[in-house]
């Protein structure tokens, strides 16, 4: 497991939301299966502070895209064009943003107590894509701010006719104006939001029926939600929430899914299993390790909680324990890849670099579709030192960047590796992709730069380097 901020969210999403943040201050915003970046995340990526940090894990996200691919074929979305990414983040949440990308919260996985209950969110989700909610968001986000505009224009309007006082004895004043026009698009902009969470939920229950799967998680998602203390909506008005109150959303959504043929159909146990090891492996990696142990005392033995406390002990630097609690569940599950991949992590990051990649070349040949798991095969090779494995790292971390060119600190391994070779051309070049995948574009520039000072012209090598150089960011305003 991989924690990073290099995920950019990208400014065509950001700006329009920013701007519905002026419109839409105020409003409750966390809500669970939302079609937007919520505002806070937008504001604080636009005012330069710390962007979300992104979870890159190959067990969990082979489950999660194996949760979401039936109902993915259902709504008759290509499955190859989506992609799950996980968000370091205690509470229950997830969103569809950037066209095709659904972002799910740790805190939902971990909270989650079925498979079908993930599905379910999932599902809906994917309504959301299938639906084409977020790029109409944009345009109501768009309109939006036109009706702004006419309503600050109406409230100068009243100014200058009035004086700054009132509009004739006893009219409405130039703020009343004002706070009406906002109040109004405010009003319509989350009346939009709550029948596009409606159609959604319509749409998840139709996907779910056509895969043969339960309706049933979802709706006890809803009625977790509605007992949580963020739904005590009692008092407050409906058109302040982007959702519909829970009560009404729940019972809507009880309708369709009770008369769903297959709301009685139960997980299976392998994938409950699965589920649980997803469960206990985030709780191993972001939890305080009291919360770790509260969750699977000792006593617990099942494979979930000696897998939780296996992580936990690599995590808190008991690093032979926790290889010795890897050795354990690997008599048991010699076949699952996930458990020689944690092996090797723990040696890897404990400085035992040549041992864990005996464990790692294991785990690539039981998972060998995972960029995540030749990448960090690729860096034990480098970390190891060993000249006899240079060619074989600069191969498995070709194939990873191949596969996934987001991988910055894969291009890191691998210019280290060209280094060690003798190779400076590529090494810069790889240096160069480095920093491209983080989005720091001058140092980009500077390495392809000497890159391409060393490579053979027109060798795909340097047209790499000059695809980098023509490349041109989009900056901000006065830069």
């Amino acid at each position: 497991m991989r924690f990073s901020r290099s995920f950019r969210f990208p400014k065509r999403l950001l700006a329009p939301l920013s701007a519905a943040a002026a419109i839409t201050r105020g409003m409750v915003a966390g809500v669970s299966c939302a079609a937007m970046v919520l505002v806070p995340t937008a504001a604080k990526a636009q005012s330069g502070e710390r962007s979300p940090m992104i979870v890159r894990d190959a067990e969990i996200e082979k489950l999660l895209m194996d949760y979401a691919t039936p109902v993915l074929k259902a709504a008759g979305i290509r499955v190859s064009a989506v992609k799950v990414i996980l968000i370091q983040n205690p509470t229950f949440n997830a969103f569809v943003a950037n066209g095709q990308k659904i972002f799910v919260n740790t805190g939902a996985l971990i909270d989650s107590r079925t498979p079908n209950e993930i599905i379910g969110v999932l599902a809906h989700e994917s309504g959301h894509i299938a639906g084409g909610h977020l790029a109409r968001l944009h345009q109501q986000i768009a309109n939006a701010k036109i009706l702004s505009v006419v309503g600050m224009l109406a409230g100068a309007g009243a100014m200058v006719g009035s004086g700054g006082g009132r509009v004739g004895q006893g009219g409405i004043g130039a703020g009343g104006v004002l706070a009406g026009s906002q109040e109004l698009v405010r009003r319509n902009l989350l009346s939009y939001q709550r029948s596009e969470e409606q159609a959604a939920d319509q749409a998840a229950v139709r996907y779910l029926t056509a895969t043969g799967q339960s309706a049933k998680g979802l709706l006890d998602t809803m009625k977790r939600m509605g007992d949580n203390a963020l739904f005590r909506t009692s008092g407050l008005d409906p058109y302040v929430l982007s959702h519909p109150l829970p009560q009404e959303r729940m019972s809507a959504l009880e309708q369709l899914a009770t008369k769903s043929p297959a709301y009685n159909t139960k997980d299976s146990a392998s994938l409950v299993a699965r589920h649980e090891l997803m469960r206990a492996k985030l709780s191993g990696f972001t939890e305080r390790p009291e919360t770790v142990m509260r969750r699977y005392p000792p006593s617990d033995r099942s494979v979930a909680a000696r897998y939780a406390r296996a992580i936990l002990a690599y995590k808190t630097a008991r690093s032979s324990q926790a290889v010795t609690l890897m050795d354990e569940l690997l008599r048991e599950q010699p076949k699952n890849p996930y458990f020689w991949e944690m092996k090797g992590q723990a040696l890897l990051e404990s400085g035992r670099a040549r041992e864990a990649i005996a464990p790692l070349r294991q785990a690539v040949a039981l998972a060998p579709s995972s960029s995540l798991i030749r990448a960090m095969l690729g860096r034990a090779m480098v970390a190891s030192g060993d000249p006899g494995t240079i060619d074989q790292a600069i191969r498995e971390l070709s194939n990873a960047t191949q596969r996934e060119p987001e991988l910055a600190d894969a291009f890191r391994d691998l210019s280290t590796a060209y280094a060690r070779k003798g190779d400076i051309g590529m090494a810069e070049l790889s240096a160069s992709q480095y920093y491209f995948a983080r989005g720091e574009w001058d140092q980009a520039a500077t390495q392809a730069t000497r890159a391409k000072a060393k490579l053979k012209p027109n060798s795909p090598a340097w047209l790499r380097a000059d695809d980098i150089l023509a490349y041109q960011p989009e900056r901000p305003p006065g830069k």
